[in-house]
């Protein structure tokens, strides 16, 4: 029976996660499988995989043919390697002993170098995270200021309006100035009568000069 080991979706959608199955090449892509080998996560970084390495061999071993992505994968893990050198230990290029001994030294390395990056990640994600927080941080305060502005805004408006309402519902009336009354005028002094003039008494004529018209005549 021809085989292959390929991987079957689960998850939910947007956030995929894969199990790495030896199935019939018969079988439809998600339905029936032989044996479960590993699975697959690309939403960590760097991405999660978990490969029972002795079953990879054995399936590779017996000729299961991988698809493109379970081949990248089972070459990152180790087992396309290994299935290499267990083949030159089968045709007598080395010894097993030289084969795992060769194998663990490449396995070594790989976990340095997924560890390093597994740190920076983890590095990475921690500053980002710090960054975040800190942008995050200054967002709520200037949304806490705007609210502060607009609350102080709308309530100097309502005490506008009501101070408005309040002018509105008690006009204030304005009272007429106080006139003020003239001063009394002071009656002029009666101006007292001049007493009347006594008359200047009658002078009596002289009589007339009778004597001298005498004398002239004699």
């Amino acid at each position: 029976m021809a085989t292959k080991l390929r991987l079957q979706r689960h998850g939910k959608k947007g956030k995929p996660f894969y199990h790495m199955v030896a199935a019939d090449v018969r079988a439809k892509r998600d339905g029936r499988f032989i044996e479960k080998i590993g699975t697959y996560n690309p939403n960590t970084n760097p991405a999660t995989i978990e490969i029972k390495h002795d079953r990879a061999l054995y399936w590779l071993g017996v000729g299961a043919q991988p698809t493109d992505t379970a081949r990248a994968i089972l070459k990152h893990t180790g087992a396309i390697f290994h299935n290499h050198l267990l083949k030159g230990v089968a045709k007598g290029a080395l010894t097993e002993a030289e084969a795992t001994k060769r194998f663990e030294a490449w396995y070594n390395e790989k976990q340095g170098k997924i560890d390093s990056k597994r740190d920076a990640a983890g590095a990475q994600t921690a500053k980002e995270a710090a960054e975040s927080l800190a942008n995050e941080k200054k967002i709520n305060e200037a949304r806490k200021a705007k609210i502060a502005n607009a609350a102080s805004e709308m309530a100097a408006e309502a005490a506008a309006a009501t101070a408005a309402a309040e002018a509105e519902a008690n006009p204030v009336v304005e009272e007429a100035p106080v006139v003020e009354e003239a001063p009394a005028t002071e009656e002029a002094p009666a101006v007292e009568e001049a007493p009347a003039a006594e008359e200047a008494p009658v002078v009596e004529e002289a009589p007339a000069a009778e004597d001298d018209n005498k004398e002239e005549k004699a």
